[in-house]
């Protein structure tokens, strides 16, 4: 399953969100994520809250102490006030990186857009420089999209 084509585990996911009740659903995902992708060493969702980044269901090795984040700060709130995905090859180089755990060498963050809003978002780590490509982009853009209509 660690091997899955983002095909194979966009189909997963659609089944993981049509099935499941709306508070449990953004859980496995994080976690479906998790155990699928290798390289994705923390991941979690992000709720707009007003004007603050409130950190919903994750999976990792240890929490991150950025629990809340304003919008507009870090590379999380960059994503959320702009509303484009911000994908950072090395947040060492990054002097908006919020750093969460010296074990983090690039980030990903994708936003969720409802009703013209950006609601929430995606934030993924990797140990793993220059870990997220392309593909990556596509495959969780097309995730937030699929998140959008049940984020409220």
């Amino acid at each position: 399953m660690r091997c899955m084509k983002y095909a194979q585990a966009e189909q997963k996911l659609a089944r993981i969100i049509e099935e499941s009740g709306t508070s449990s659903h953004l859980q496995q995902i994080v976690d479906f994520l998790y155990e699928t992708f290798d390289t994705y060493s923390w991941i979690g969702i992000y709720l707009v809250k007003g004007k603050t980044l409130v950190l919903g269901p994750w999976k990792g090795t240890q929490a991150t102490e950025h629990t809340r984040i304003p919008v507009g700060t870090g590379i999380c709130g960059s994503a959320a006030k702009s509303g484009k995905t911000e994908l950072i090859p090395d947040v060492n180089k990054d002097t908006r990186y919020l750093s969460c755990f010296v074990s983090t060498k690039s980030e990903i963050v994708v936003p969720i857009r409802a009703q013209g809003k950006i609601v929430g978002e995606i934030d993924i780590d990797s140990d793993v420089p220059h870990a997220f490509t392309t593909k990556d982009v596509m495959f969780l853009e097309k995730v937030a999209d699929m998140l959008s209509e049940h984020i409220c």
